[in-house]
This record gives structure tokens, sequence and C-alpha cells, in this order.
């Protein structure tokens, strides 16, 4: 699969790295840092600076337990960046259509649905009708409550048959195959253990034959494997090892917070597979 945004194509028979631009108040990690449009914009443009492929821009945050925003606040808070970043690559995170559509008028190359179009029936037309690519992400539950007690008796086999039903869904609504990615969930209704086997079985998500998109940085399941049983991130580093062991695994695309450092990481690991 290549990822032809603008003038830039993004053969993915190399990993890849998205850059996370949360213009939110509340996202886990760094939720307030970049809600000013000045501040989101120098993140953008050292985020591309620093190898990022694409930018990941959200306006809403999914982390444990949020609450959702509408429409009107999310398009609020993402067209003043929209509207002023140019030339770089641009996926829009979001499961609402209309704030879709208007990012997708503006520029943004991908929508990165973490509700995989259950959230909105009108999402699926919206990429159709555009061209644009879609990335569909497995969570049991919703954001508010994913993490009450997730269970699953085979994760991986799980998350697989939800992936391919979405992916035929996604299909069956107009969207070419070819333009789509996947994306397990790490962190979305799962335990440790439940994102551990997913990240050791990873082969099997991607044997749907689509890229797979990964986002494990910093993530609260990286603390606690580090001996924090109480940590709601994990560390840089941890992030960067995480993600080496996916990309050797068959991760494509990798959403993170510390773009040069995973650039550098997965461009040896690159290397050395060969």
């Amino acid at each position: 699969m290549k990822l032809i945004c603008g003038a830039h194509v993004l053969d993915l028979a190399v990993p890849r790295v998205m850059g996370i631009l949360n213009v939110t108040p509340d996202s886990f990690y760094d939720g307030g840092r970049h809600v000013d449009t000045a501040a989101a914009l120098a993140h953008a443009r050292q985020m591309a600076a620093d190898g990022a492929d694409l930018i990941d821009i959200g306006g809403e945050s999914t982390r444990p337990g949020s609450c959702g925003i509408d429409a009107d606040e999310e398009l609020r808070r993402i067209v003043p960046v929209l509207e002023r970043l140019e030339g770089v690559p641009v996926s829009i995170d979001t499961a609402k259509a209309e704030v879709a559509r208007r990012a997708l008028a503006l520029g943004a190359e991908l929508v990165n649905d973490v509700t995989a179009l259950r959230g909105d029936s009108e999402l699926a037309g919206v990429v159709a009708d555009a061209g644009a690519y879609l990335c569909l992400m497995h969570m049991q539950g919703a954001p508010r409550t994913m993490q009450r007690s997730p269970h699953y008796d085979d994760v991986a086999g799980e998350v697989v048959s939800f992936l391919e039903e979405r992916l035929r869904a996604a299909v069956d609504a107009g969207v070419a195959e070819e333009r789509i990615c996947l994306d397990p969930g790490i962190g979305f209704g799962k335990t440790v253990d439940h994102n551990l086997e997913l990240l050791r079985r990873l082969d099997v998500v991607a044997s749907l034959g689509r890229p797979l998109l990964l986002g494990v940085s910093r993530k609260s399941t990286l603390g606690r494997l580090l001996g924090d049983a109480a940590a709601t991130r994990g560390t840089a580093a941890a992030s960067i090892g995480a993600a080496v062991a996916a990309f050797d695994r068959g991760g494509t695309i990798f959403r993170v917070h510390d773009v040069r450092e995973h650039v550098e990481a997965l461009t040896v690991a690159a290397a050395i597979e060969g």
C-alpha cells in the first residue's frame, strides 16, 4: 500500500511515523499543551522537521474515562490548525462525518476512526466520496467505559474477527480496500495482558492483508510493565521498544508523541531487516 498524500507518496514497505497533535484540554499525555493554535502549529511543524510522515490532528480526547464533545466544539478546535498547516500530510482523528468532511476539504488525507465506522453512519460515505484513506480501529466498549473489566476469550482472534467485519463494512459502503489500514487498538478496552498478547501476535492481525497502524506511545501499559501499578503513562524509551517489537511483527504506521526518537529507532530497525 502507498499513501498518496498530495505531493507526498508514502511507501508502506518501510515503517512510517505519524506524529500526534492533540488540540484538546484533556488527552492523557499532552492534554492542554497545544490548545492554542500557534502552539499547535509550532508543534506540528517541529514534528514534521523531526521526520513525521503524517500529522494526526485530534480535537476530541479518547482517553479512558473521557466524555464526548459535539461536532461544533471539535471543529472549533481543529479548523484553525488545518487552515494554516501546509506542506505536510495530515490525518484527522475523528468519528464524526461532519468533522471529517470539513477536515478533508481542508486537505486532510486520512480519517482515523477509533469507532471503525460505528460512531456515525454517514462517515463511510464521506470517506468514499472524498476518495480518502481510512483507518479502522478495534475498541471494546466506548472511551468512557472501555477500561471497566474488559474481557476476551482470545483477544487476538476476536480483534481479527472484528477488524475483518469492519473492513468488509467499509468496502461495502464504497471505501476502496486499498485505501484502508487497520489498528488493533492497544489500550482501548484491554488490560496490560491483553495488550501484550496483541503485540506478541500482531502477525495474526497482519494476516488480514492491510497495513497496520499502532498506537502504543506513552500508554499506561508501558508504565505498568516497568513496575508502577498505578501508571497513567509510559516513557519514551518504553514506547520505542514497543514500536520496534511491533514493526518486527508486521506493524507499518506508528502513531507517536516522540517523533525524532521513533524515526531514528525504526530507521535502524528497518535497515537491519533489510
